[in-house]
């Protein structure tokens, strides 16, 4: 077993001691048989002889939950959950329910295609949440929710500012009390992923995709106001996903349309668009999302999500990031436009990723978990690298205490109280 497989799999047997917890989190694992005491009768004699060595009771071995778990999944169950989908429409309709029953998606990102009010969003969530009650792990369900321009609450909900609103105060407090409202507004609605904060260092003005995303230009104030959003989110049981390693702020074409190539060095990148990244990692980070850039510099052949170079050597072992690495929507143009979208997952699953997201079109979705499928039983892909993936995903799973119970309608009026107080504290809004 290499050195990698046997660090996660130590890791994950060392999880077992603090895991008690896990199968109230997860709703699924079968209880372990109890130990019950021999009973003595009342008044009988009692032996003044050595007890025999039957009579000693045997310690129960200590069954790692996790493992337990991996052990009774399907190779398809495993695939599942690395994928991120989305989804057609405000409601369940038929392709969700085979994604979930068929397929067994680990997560699904909802979009405001997805969202038409409160009272449908509430509605579409529980049900996403009682049609996967019958798989072994909860749902990951997740938006981007970075306030400004990039939200997916429904329209009813006051919005937070753009992350460069933030960055102009230069108050940590505003940061984390922002991360935290989302974290409360995002839990509220059943949620359990933010695809934020952006920790892109705005340096390019003709950046097309970033502009206001970003806390500003300066990695100082990206690091520190980046960081208390994330943990704000953390702090509600929210996972945040820091994106777009290893920096998107910098290019001039929008991946959504076109894959950009940025010619940036690695020296270039450590001593500005990693900051962020690395400090993130040095505090806790869970996830980050891997973006569709091109960076010749570095691997002229692979854009990032799908580069061994930029997610193995650099983001692993250079950063020694030890959480989840997902990529970037990898039906966005810069991947569909120039590879086989089955192909492309396959390849950044070997590079390093341990969750492929794919935003749209349940066909695509399926490509992508046929094409993972296959990949195993070619032995293109080990066993033990799926293996590896589901174990992180299982891990944060737990952290995060997910589970499919269904949630009540939130009470909007105070959302939008405790939004306009924090406005008005900081921006005197």
């Amino acid at each position: 077993m290499t050195r990698i497989v046997y660090r996660f799999m130590k890791y994950s047997l060392g999880l077992g001691l603090c895991m008690s917890v896990l199968t109230g989190c997860f709703q699924r694992s079968t209880a372990n048989p109890s130990i019950v005491p021999t009973s003595t009768q009342t008044g009988a004699p009692v032996s003044s002889s050595p007890a025999s060595p039957s009579a000693v009771p045997t310690p129960t071995p200590t069954v790692d939950p996790v493992l337990s778990i991996l052990q009774g999944m399907s190779v398809d169950e495993k695939i599942g959950q690395l994928i991120f989908a989305g989804i057609d429409g405000y409601e369940m309709n038929q392709h969700t329910r085979e994604l979930i029953d068929s397929y067994h998606i680990g997560g699904m990102i909802l979009y405001k295609t997805n969202v038409k009010d409160t009272g449908q969003l509430i509605k579409l969530v529980n049900a996403l949440k009682q049609k996967n009650a019958g798989n072994k792990l909860p749902l990951w369900l997740g938006v981007d929710e970075e306030g400004g321009k990039v939200t997916r609450l429904p329209d009813e909900i006051t919005k937070t500012p753009p992350s460069k609103d933030i960055g102009n105060t230069k108050s940590t407090e505003f940061a984390y009390g922002v991360g935290s409202l989302l974290g409360k507004e995002l839990k509220a609605y059943g949620l359990n992923v933010d695809f934020a904060p952006v920790l892109d260092i705005n340096s390019n003005p003709n950046n097309p995709v970033i502009g206001d995303r970003s806390f500003g230009a300066n990695a100082s104030i990206v690091s520190s106001l980046g960081i208390q959003t994330m943990k704000g989110l953390q702090a509600q049981k929210v996972m945040p996903v820091v994106k777009h390693f290893p920096g998107h702020g910098d290019t001039s074409v929008d991946s959504h349309v076109q894959l950009p190539v940025v010619q940036n060095d690695l020296a270039r990148l450590r001593k500005l668009e990693l900051l962020p990244f690395a400090e993130a990692f040095k505090q806790q980070a869970d996830a980050v999302m891997v973006a569709h850039i091109l960076l010749p510099k570095v691997d002229a052949q692979n854009p990032a999500s799908m580069s061994k170079k930029i997610m193995t050597d650099l983001l692993r072992q250079e950063m020694g990031f030890q959480g989840l690495i997902m990529t970037d929507d990898m039906t966005m143009g810069a991947i569909i436009k120039a590879y086989d979208l089955g192909e492309a997952a396959v390849k950044s699953v070997l590079a390093g990723s341990n969750v492929v997201m794919v935003g749209h079109d349940y066909e695509k979705v399926a490509a992508v978990a046929q094409a993972l499928r296959r990949a195993v039983e070619e032995k293109r892909i080990p066993i033990e690298t799926i293996d590896r993936s589901v174990i992180q995903v299982m891990k944060l799973k737990q952290k995060y205490q997910l589970n499919d119970t269904v949630v009540k309608t939130p009470d909007t009026k105070q959302i939008n109280a405790d939004v306009k107080l924090l406005l008005q504290k900081y921006l005197n809004k």
